[in-house]
């Protein structure tokens, strides 16, 4: 069990959310006598080109960060089980409509179908997270919908349709134990995916405008000092890393979880 990814996440998460009740700093304030500080006991990981604390923004930049990434990965999740449990389970017209939409969405390259999108309005917190959402569902109903086929074709689910039981009833009783570990994975690959897509589309410029901020956008601003401010993009890069770090780490121990219980099956 990755005891160390979870702790570690369990950490961050306290951080972001929680931390500005300890270090209370305002991540806004502005300091022209405190520009680009190296980490000291006064700033502790030192300041911006505006003399901005990089402690309080990582904090507040977190909150963004993380809930862009838990609330894009729950919906994009929940409509790949949602989508792929059906085309699974009905088949027929539905599963060729589910084909061919999975098809459109992965002719356009996920990166630039974000960018086309975001181009066309005002990023914000939850435009992201919808943007982010529809972008990233496609794999997982692929995989949901590979495994429905397979308890399609198990003679009791044939035996129920028999019977004429609600289709819901059976889709929720007989499907969704089976689907929640492979929902699980997905959930916490597409939290870390979704992070690094707010970020890279804020250091982009087409992420989160200011005054709100991402780990992303603090990430941005050092890019112009990095060779003389190195700690400006290294903490929010460091943030990042960590958080996806653990998920995959979380992701890969789910997985074998499921894995083996699909062999002792």
């Amino acid at each position: 069990m990755p005891v160390f990814s979870i702790v570690l996440l369990l950490f961050i998460f306290l951080f972001s959310f929680f931390g500005s009740f300890f270090y209370t700093v305002s991540p806004y304030a502005l300091d022209a006598h405190a520009i680009l500080l190296a980490p000291s006991f006064s700033h502790l990981l030192g300041t911006d080109r505006l003399g901005r604390d990089i402690l309080a923004r990582l904090i507040d930049g977190g909150q963004v960060s993380l809930t862009i990434g838990v609330g894009s990965a729950f919906i994009a999740s929940f409509i790949g089980l949602i989508y792929g449990s059906l085309a699974g389970y009905l088949r027929g017209t539905f599963d060729k409509i589910f084909v061919v939409s999975v098809d459109l969405f992965l002719t356009f390259p996920t990166f630039f179908l974000l960018l086309a999108l975001v181009s066309y309005v005002n990023a914000s917190v939850w435009v992201l997270i919808v943007i982010i959402s529809i972008t990233g569902w496609m794999t997982t109903a692929r995989l949901i919908r590979s495994e429905s086929f397979k308890i399609t074709s198990q003679p009791f689910i044939k035996i129920l349709n028999i019977a004429k039981i609600n289709k819901f009833k059976i889709l929720m009783k007989y499907y969704a134990p089976i689907l929640a570990p492979i929902y699980f994975v997905s959930f916490t690959f597409g939290v870390g995916g979704a992070i690094l897509a707010e970020s890279s589309l804020s250091f982009l410029g087409l992420g989160i405008v200011a005054p709100q901020m991402s780990w992303g956008t603090i990430l941005s601003g050092g890019k112009g000092v990095v060779d003389i401010a190195w700690w400006v993009s290294f903490f929010p890069g460091l943030m990042i890393f960590l958080v996806t770090f653990s998920l995959i780490n979380i992701s890969n121990y789910l997985q074998s979880l499921t894995n083996k219980k699909e062999l002792q099956n």
